[in-house]
């Protein structure tokens, strides 16, 4: 069996924890995307793991996490991360990690031509981490990347840092930046290389024998679909196929060998730093907004960033569905609804006055977009932690059987809570089979 988990709205979903609570049925659990640019809270009992690079099923002994070649890996954040989780009692070694020798590396020019690059867009600036996450990915576009495994070759690596820094330097002096060293780069990066060594994999091929060999496999990534570089709203996107078809690529396994694809999506929506939002509570609603933002620690786990907050977006996510292929989704966050007297729904868009059937390619048309909206009494009581169907207030089955109905997708998990017990499996779902299976 082999599960993809996606985001289905603009990233902070909760797929940390239904990763987390999923892979103790799996063997492997892989990453094919993105880098520390994105963040997985996983809660077990009172402790609080944040996870940046390594898939989320790396607090579980027994896994093997995987890193794609779909992945731009910072290898000083890489150990960063993994001395903080050995830390907190968990091990992260070559036997339990394995790092793809084809993904690239995040160099310290990547972190200054990202900044560079948000000063030049100015008031068009995307909103990125400033981690280096896009300048990496440009430079694997351009053919001038450099791959995990071309860090184990002395010569290589340092002639092609002092290519691509030629080019980065002009930038970087360019807005007032300060030059970088080629050696200095050079002695920190070949160090962490030979640290890094033990880990390197061909993962592609470790991944294709465990499929044969009938291994389970669970897939995450990080962000989600409505930040994909082709199909989110460009350009406020990352850099990275988000998408399950991205799952493929990242990791060199084939579509027709997946078994299924997971949604994750919250039961209303937010949205981190620039780029159209339709259904953003503003005019008004900002305390409502700001409700949803504390009930919800909607900050973000790696840059601390508060989340723009917004009502749940049925159009967007019918648009994620159907790209994605959705065969179940998880929801997640429905206690932090429990508050509100009154809750919105977005079913469709209205755009200069005429309403459409399409969801929007251009940001500049998102951001003029009318939302329709239809409305539901709230239940007013506490859901945390309930963990069968039957015991959710009747409103709140109401919204939950609405939200499904209206994305067109069966809903096979509930979240009521952060910590793995806090949910409600549904059953004779698609995800509950998987669980069984």
């Amino acid at each position: 069996m082999i599960i993809v988990v996606i985001g289905a709205q603009w990233g902070d979903e909760g797929k940390g924890k239904i990763v987390d609570l999923l892979a103790e049925r799996f063997d492997i659990v892989a990453r094919y995307q993105g880098g520390h640019n994105a963040g997985h809270s996983v809660y077990v009992g009172d402790r609080a793991f944040v996870l940046r690079l390594l898939p989320s099923g790396i607090v579980h002994e027994d896994k093997i996490c995987v890193l794609g070649n779909g992945m731009v890996i910072d290898p000083k954040a890489f150990f960063e991360e993994a001395d903080q989780l050995a830390e907190q009692g968990v091990r992260v070694t070559p036997e339990r990690v394995r790092v793809s020798s084809r993904a690239h590396l995040i160099l310290p020019y990547h972190r200054a031509l990202d900044h560079t690059s948000e000063e030049r867009l100015g008031n068009e600036r995307v909103g990125t981490t400033l981690r280096g996450i896009g300048p990496a990915y440009e430079d694997k576009a351009g053919r001038r990347g450099i791959r995990v495994a071309d860090a184990l070759v002395p010569d290589v690596l340092r002639s092609r840092i002092e290519r691509n820094l030629e080019d980065a330097n002009r930038i970087i002096l360019a807005y007032n930046g300060e030059a970088l060293d080629a050696d200095q780069i050079f002695d920190e990066i070949s160090r962490l290389a030979e640290r890094l060594a033990p880990f390197i994999t061909d993962t592609t091929n470790f991944i294709n024998k465990a499929a044969r060999d009938g291994r389970s496999i669970l897939i995450e990534g990080a962000q989600a679909t409505l930040l994909d570089v082709d199909h989110g709203t460009y350009p406020f996107v990352t850099s990275s196929s988000t998408t399950a078809g991205g799952a493929s690529i990242g990791l060199g396994l084939a579509p027709q060998r997946l078994t299924g694809v997971l949604g994750i999506v919250r039961t209303y929506t937010t949205r981190v730093g620039e780029g159209p939002f339709p259904t953003e509570m503003l005019e008004g609603e900002e305390e409502l907004g700001q409700l949803i933002r504390e009930r919800g620690r909607e900050y973000g786990a790696v840059t601390r960033r508060p989340r723009r907050c917004g009502w749940f977006d049925a159009f967007a996510t019918r648009y994620a569905a159907e790209i994605n292929g959705f065969s179940s989704v998880a929801l997640t966050k429905l206690d932090v609804l429990d508050a509100l007297d009154e809750i919105k729904v977005c079913t469709g868009y209205r755009l200069d006055g005429r309403e459409i059937d399409y969801f929007p390619a251009v940001s500049q048309d998102l951001r003029r977009i009318e939302p329709i909206y239809e409305k539901f009494p709230g239940w007013k009581s506490s859901t945390e932690g309930i963990t069968e169907m039957d015991a959710l207030p009747a409103e709140a089955r109401s919204y939950v059987e609405f939200l499904s109905s209206a994305i067109g997708v069966e809903i096979g998990l509930i979240s009521t809570g952060p910590e793995r017990g806090q949910t409600i499996v549904c059953k004779d779902s698609t995800l509950a089979r998987w669980l069984v299976d």
